[in-house]
């Protein structure tokens, strides 16, 4: 019995230090943090880096968001932050369009960072799924779709 308890003891710690995954539906993977979303979004960008891919453009979404909602004339926030990054694997861009040549789809790779208001003390990350037919079928897309997991759950334990 007490070994059952250490176990149990020890996957709530390994729980509570890891970030929070749910799928969401649509296929997308979204990640939660405690962490404040400018270290969020540090993290995202050092993980980017550190695998040595080429961050192409930071997208500061939320702020267009408003922009256009105001313009359209709804005035109530979607976000409180929200960007996106593009970024590009110059290997795994190769190695996936060479296979199939209409995954040029998947370039630029995309993660986003956001908060919502009223949910203070929450960041999220998401990414889009790689379909898991895909993910089955192609070595490389399986690549693709590890490398999104770990830059995404590095960014939200950041």
């Amino acid at each position: 019995m007490l070994g059952l308890r250490r176990i149990a003891g020890a996957l709530l710690i390994a729980l509570a230090l890891s970030p929070l995954q749910s799928i969401a539906d649509g296929g997308y993977a979204v990640y939660e943090s405690e962490s404040a979303f400018e270290d969020v979004m540090d993290g995202l960008k050092l993980a980017i880096q550190e695998r040595g891919m080429y961050i192409n453009n930071v997208m500061h979404m939320g702020e267009m968001l408003e922009r256009t909602g105001k313009d359209l004339g709804n005035d109530e926030p979607i976000y409180q932050h929200a960007e996106s990054i593009e970024f590009c694997s110059a290997v795994l861009s190769r190695e996936m369009t060479a296979e199939a040549p209409e995954r040029i789809v998947n370039c630029p790779f995309i993660i986003s960072v956001y908060t919502l208001p009223g949910t203070e003390g929450t960041t999220y990350v998401v990414h889009r799924e790689i379909p898991e037919d895909q993910v089955a079928a192609s070595a490389t897309m399986a690549k693709v779709a590890t490398m999104l997991k770990e830059v995404a759950e590095a960014a939200a334990s950041w």
